[in-house]
């Protein structure tokens, strides 16, 4: 494991208008559909910028170039109604919303798998395009064979071992959570790196900090107390290089479930 030591005096600090007949529907390679299989967690950048033309010609009349027009809903946000899942979204496009408010769209599965990777990539033709899968059996992995709740607290239940995620869907970005569930050792925030401290009565204390200030640094520490030290008590100081927590043994489409459920946590019960 790789230590960085630090010296004691450092400072640290997502209409109602009815829709148009279909026009021309815009064609995509049969590679680009081959490379967008069912088991991907991240859509292919081909897929984002085809399914830009798409929603252009299909889905920009009623929602707007931007996705705002509708009282509600902002689809570069991924702000919605009732969507939360990838497949909820092709629901609603294949099927329409219901009661007259959006028709039902018969795409092709990779113009569908288009539009979507757009959506997803925040209207961004060149962004990144993470696969959302279902919140329900996503907080059944989080809850269990994902291990996620050994460590992370969730809405007053859990350890605090690890960052509470009871709001992480607020502050978060799909391909954020992604990336942290898949990669954790470059996407994890400094703030949240393990920590080692060694106080001059000889006390070791490892733990995960909460905050620091020139003088002070506040951990949770590996019994979960809180403990708040100043920094001329300590002898020494160590932020690991490497988060605690390593990469995942999920499968594809389990990461994209956890992902959201993940995005259904904004701290409101």
């Amino acid at each position: 494991m790789k230590i960085r030591i630090w010296r004691i005096t450092r400072l640290c600090t997502l209409s109602t208008l009815p829709a148009l007949a279909f026009s021309v529907l815009i064609a995509m390679s049969a590679h680009q559909a081959q490379a967008q299989e069912a088991g991907d967690h991240q859509y292919t950048s081909e897929a984002v910028e085809a399914g830009s033309q798409v929603y252009t010609q299909q889905c920009a009349l009623c929602h707007g170039p931007q996705g705002a027009l509708v009282d509600g809903i902002n689809l570069s946000i991924g702000q919605f109604r009732t969507v939360q899942s990838d497949t909820d979204l092709r629901q609603v496009i294949g099927e329409g919303a219901g009661e007259g408010r959006m028709p039902a769209f018969s795409l092709r599965a990779e113009e569908l798998n288009g539009v979507i990777a757009f959506i997803r990539a925040g209207f961004d033709p060149e962004g990144e395009a993470v696969k959302i899968g279902d919140p329900i059996r996503g907080k059944t992995l989080f809850e269990g064979e994902g291990q996620c709740a050994d460590c992370h607290r969730v809405r007053g239940v859990g350890p605090r071992t690890a960052p509470d995620l009871s709001n992480i869907g607020a502050i978060r970005t799909p391909a954020s959570l992604q990336r942290n569930i898949l990669d954790p050792a470059t996407a994890l925030l400094p703030i949240n790196r393990p920590v080692r401290l060694v106080t001059r009565n000889e006390e070791t204390i490892v733990g995960r900090r909460l905050n620091e200030d020139t003088y002070t640094v506040q951990i949770i520490d590996s019994q979960e107390r809180l403990r708040s030290l100043k920094k001329t008590d300590l002898v020494s100081y160590e932020i690991s290089d490497e988060p605690s927590k390593q990469p995942t043994t999920m499968s594809s489409d389990e990461v994209a479930d956890v992902i959201g459920y993940l995005l259904t946590l904004r701290g409101l019960e």
